[in-house]
């Protein structure tokens, strides 16, 4: 790990063109940075491909400037490919050339008319956040994806996504009005369905979009005749250049969207489209109905499309299994009927009405119960039902989908080298065949002995199958070639097509032999007419016709397996969070509310992402194998590293790494909501460990990671420090010698003298060990952090009068450590050590049976996770979170608190740590606070911003700002009675919170819901 500046660099004539281009006026991004390639060189597919820069046009001009600066003689060699929200799993948007991004910056929803039912966007919008807009007037976009909560309105134009309820919703294409976009050469179209007599107009004259419609009406008109022969008729086909739909025969008009549509940025830069939306039913139904075995599933989904059912989605067991041992689990198997009869379940089908009318609905959910309720009694044609459970509101019926969405992820996280991939997984075959389609396709992996993952839409005869193979092996990799080739000969004897779904992307060299010798050329022509260079994201679906050299990309092409395969196993298997990444892109989630990488929401950056993370450490882990480090073991000292090679420090790719690893909040909500457990902290930490052997360290670092030293030190003269500490003077030092502002004052008066005002008891490891075996099973241990204890005593004395309430005896132990701020700053040696001392003390106290409860999630939770992996003896203790023990107590007393006479409410912010570790935690709260007379509402939050220091980091101040302003600011503001979880949550609370609208009003007060339960009990 000493230079790392040996990595590809981007070629001279795109290093030319990026310095034209910025002093060309460009106002938006350019990243030709290595880090920033990296991002864009994968998507959710197995390729890789390494771009020569990434820009990012701020506006249309941006993107018109550009292009036209391409056209100069210098720069024709130079390729274009756009870029949306990176999900796709063929490739589609991979290019070694300029990668153009549209989801930084191109996210504005124009103009909605809530009267004709549309709305006018630009393409960078995310599907999520265009619903979000127009359902306050009723409406939404109805195309429905699993990553809708991340894939953008380009992407899904480009692939002509459809998703769930196509039979009756269509495809994205079905809801284009119009589109504006950008040509190879800069100039601006615009596209809509026109009346054949305007085309024929318009292709009269003499500009590059006359051109367009001479070849729209030669390729799509004259040869109406082919193009109906050779179309199969599926709800889900998908030819790239739709010359089946750019020509209307009945309405007599001709639309260049439908060429545009599903063109996979091979013609244009689509910039804005205008959509036609779809009423939100008023009424919706889920009724789910488990398998036997999947075999069951597929051969009754025909019943259910024939029983008039919107949508019908299935998943498979292998699927099934994944999600139980996936927090999605906990809320979704209550709507999910695990087998009425008795026998296992092994398949699911998913069947949804909705209707305007609930009357409508009603008949029809009526019939289709009736037929259930007559085949689990034992009826003529039982189809291997084992059970049904029905969904009505709202939100169980979002948690079953959620469930369903997940999936793709969930596949990605089995166990073993070999992960079920995206290659084959979206074939379409007419909906009656599937099941003999599937059968026959099992039959083809089970040759092979591979395992695999199934779900899908059966309704429309699309199945999501994805064999497990391991990209690393160059067996594997050819196996993905001669599967891919069965594949397509299967689809083609069941009269359907490899690619219903995802696009051909690396998979356009079958294009040719599915339209044939006299359909594929025309699909050229159009090409050539759009893009007669081939500059455009080239080799993707057609070649330009005539072009004497352009070829069409292949399933052959470079995979991120044959740079993974460099790195040595030993290592791989060290980093292995950061390998099982397989590029789904969870961690994009726009939603605000969502936990997921506050980092990424704060920046729009995908580099300060899990995905971005992870992809960052494996090429710094293949790097550092060419060069012969082994980063598995511990570091060399600094000193012979540095003899080794002299790091050449302008371009050392270490620094880009170290960029994304700072800006992240060590939140590990990546550990718990990513499908694959991309833990970002797990492998920043050592990440960092080996980092500072060779550069210097901040001194703030060390200041953070001796905090479990110096704490109880300044809490015995508390007042004497917070002075010392919080004069305008040396604040203004701590802000320019160590980077920190804000940070907490200690608590006045300290804990210790809080506890002997109570007369409680407090002492070592070995004073616990010395009370009798009667009194240890009425004392609950205090677990003590560095964070509740010295900053914030009165919720350490708030859990003591609880405990004490309840009729236990609350004991203070000695603070002992735990090592989280060390971890966290990369310290692993004297984390090893921290983790291993308190792993001793703690085993000792649970092996005398003591309760254990700890106040800080974070630091509790440390103990469950972190301290598995380092403290050098077996972890055998478990300290409790306050709810986890005061729901185990109240609901096992025999005497319940009293409660008051009126009910009272509360609001409930959790920790971002607690919410996604242990996803039971709010409903514990509610239970223990419910006992009490207070119900508490708990609030969708996403992180706060503060994540221990990275809040009181000066140089993320705006970031930790616009975190709390994105998700906590108006809900906290709203709150009567906020009770907030986290220490460092009620930190930034207290710095940023919307605190009056007059200066005359107090600052609103967050409590510990142990505060609020403490005043209670009194």
């Amino acid at each position: 790990m000493t230079a790392l500046d040996d990595y590809p660099a981007t070629e001279p004539v795109y290093r030319r063109y990026v310095f034209a281009l910025t002093q060309a006026g460009f106002a938006g991004d350019i990243d030709d940075s290595y880090a920033g390639r990296l991002i864009a060189a994968t998507d959710n597919s197995v390729y890789q491909q390494l771009p020569q820069a990434v820009i990012y046009p701020r506006h249309r001009e941006d993107l018109q400037k550009a292009l036209q600066l391409g056209q100069e003689p210098d720069y024709q060699s130079l390729s274009f490919s756009p870029r949306g929200g990176g999900t796709g799993t063929n490739g589609q948007s991979l290019s070694n050339g300029i990668i153009v991004d549209l989801s930084r910056y191109f996210n504005g929803i124009t103009e909605t008319d809530t009267e004709a039912g549309w709305v006018r966007c630009q393409t960078g919008v995310v599907k999520d956040a265009l619903n979000d807009t127009v359902r306050v007037g009723g409406w939404f976009f109805s195309p429905d994806l699993s990553t809708s909560n991340r894939a953008t309105i380009g992407g899904m134009i480009n692939t002509d996504a459809s998703g769930q309820g196509s039979l009756v919703y269509g495809k994205t294409s079905d809801h284009i009005l119009e589109l504006e976009a950008v040509l190879i050469n800069g100039e601006v179209i615009n596209t809509t369905a026109i009346p054949l007599k305007e085309a024929e107009r318009l292709a009269a004259g003499d500009s590059l979009e006359a051109a367009l419609y001479r070849q729209a009406l030669a390729s799509c008109v004259e040869k109406r005749q082919a193009i109906e022969a050779k179309f199969p008729p599926l709800n889900r086909f998908l030819t790239g250049y739709d010359l089946k739909h750019c020509y209307d025969p009945e309405q007599q008009t001709l639309d260049l969207s439908r060429l545009l549509a599903g063109s996979e940025g091979t013609l244009a830069f689509i910039t804005e489209a205008k959509l036609n939306l779809t009423r939100i039913p008023r009424h919706k139904v889920l009724v789910n109905i488990s398998y036997r075995d999947f075999d069951a599933a597929l051969r009754h989904a025909p019943v259910l499309v024939k029983a008039q059912a919107t949508s019908v989605e299935t998943i498979d067991s292998t699927v099934l299994d994944l999600a139980r041992n996936d927090i999605i689990w906990h809320q979704v198997r209550d709507f999910v009927a695990e087998g009425d009869t008795g026998e296992p379940m092994a398949g699911i089908n998913m069947v949804e009405y909705t209707a305007v009318e609930a009357a409508e609905l009603e008949e029809k959910l009526a019939t289709l119960l009736a037929t259930l309720d007559s085949e689990l009694s034992g009826g003529p044609a039982t189809h291997g039902v084992v059970g049904y459970k029905v969904c009505r509101d709202s939100v169980s019926i979002q948690t079953v989908y959620a469930m369903r969405k997940k999936s793709v992820g969930l596949l990605g996280a089995v166990k073993g080298e070999r992960k079920p991939i995206a290659f084959a997984e979206d074939t379409a075959v007419p909906p009656d065949s599937l099941a003999d389609f599937i059968a026959e396709f099992r039959q083809l992996l089970d040759a092979h002995d591979l395992h695999y993952g199934m779900f899908g839409h059966v309704d429309a005869g699309v199945l999501h199958v994805r064999p497990a193979l391991d990209m690393k092996v160059p067996e594997d990799e050819a196996l993905l070639r001669k599967i891919s080739d069965q594949v397509a000969a299967l689809t083609a004897k069941y009269g359907g097509l490899m690619w219903g779904e995802h696009g051909k992307g690396y998979r356009s060299e079958y294009a040719p032999t599915f339209f044939g010798a006299e359909l594929y050329p025309e699909l050229q022509k159009i090409k050539a007419a759009f893009d007669p260079d081939n500059r455009l994201n080239p080799g993707k679906l057609a070649t330009p016709f005539g072009h004497a050299t352009a070829q069409l990309v292949s399933v052959d092409a470079r995979k991120r397996g044959y740079f993974d395969r460099q790195i040595p196993a030993n290592v791989r298997e060290d980093y292995q969070a950061a390998m099982n990444c397989n590029g789904n892109g969870l961690c994009f989630n726009y939603a605000p509310d969502s936990p997921m990488c506050p980092s990424f929401k704060a920046t729009g950056d995908r580099r300060m992402s899990p995905k971005g993370r992870a992809s960052l450490i494996r090429e710094w882990l293949r790097l550092n194998s060419e060069q012969g480090l082994d980063v598995s073991q511990s570091p060399k000292p600094r000193a012979e590293l540095l003899k080794e090679k002299k790091p050449r420090f302008s371009r050392d790719f270490n620094h880009q790494v170290k960029a994304s690893m700072d800006a992240c909040l060590a939140c590990k909500a990546c550990a718990s909501q990513c499908p694959v457990k991309v833990d970002v902290p797990s492998f920043r930490a050592k990440f960092l460990a080996w980092y500072y052997q060779l550069y210097r360290r901040p001194q703030r670092d060390y200041l953070v990671a001796s905090i479990e030293r110096t704490a109880p030190l300044m809490a015995r003269l508390p007042r004497l420090f917070n002075t010392f500490t919080h004069n305008p003077l040396s604040q203004w030092l701590m802000q320019k010698t160590l980077g920190y502002v804000d940070t907490p004052k200690l608590s006045v008066p300290s804990l210790h003298k809080r506890w002997r005002q109570h007369h409680w008891s407090a002492g070592s490891c070995e004073d616990l060990l010395k009370l009798s075996r009667e009194k240890r099973q009425q004392t609950v241990v205090i677990v003590q952090d560095p964070f509740t204890s010295f900053y914030q005593a009165e919720v350490v004395e708030a859990l003591a009068e609880v405990i004490t309430k309840l009729g236990y005896q609350p004991y203070l132990l000695d603070f002992i450590g735990n090592g989280k701020a060390q971890h966290v700053k990369g310290f692993l040696s004297e984390f090893t050590k921290t983790a291993t001392r308190v792993t001793r003390q703690l085993n000792q106290l649970a092996q005398a049976d003591f309760n254990l409860v700890g106040v800080d999630a974070s630091t509790v939770l440390c103990l469950r996770d972190e301290y598995l992996d380092y403290a050098e003896e077996q972890v055998a203790f478990e300290v409790q979170l306050p709810q986890e023990w005061l729901a185990k107590v109240m609901s096992n007393s025999e005497q319940e608190p009293t409660k008051p006479e009126a009910s009272e409410s509360a609001e409930l912010f959790l920790h971002c740590t607690e919410q996604t570790a242990l996803p039971t935690s709010a409903k514990l709260w509610q239970q223990v606070l419910r006992s009490v007379g207070v119900e508490a509402q708990a609030v969708a939050t996403g992180c706060c911003g503060m994540a221990g220091t990275y809040g009181h980091e000066a140089e993320q101040q705006t970031s930790s700002r616009k975190l709390f302003d994105l998700s906590w600011r108006e809900p906290l503001a709203a709150s009567q009675q906020p009770l907030v979880t986290g220490f460092s949550c009620r930190c930034q609370a207290g710095r940023f919170a919307d605190n009056a609208q007059s200066k005359n009003k107090k600052p609103q007060q967050v409590q510990h819901p142990l505060q609020l339960l403490a005043e209670r009990l009194n």
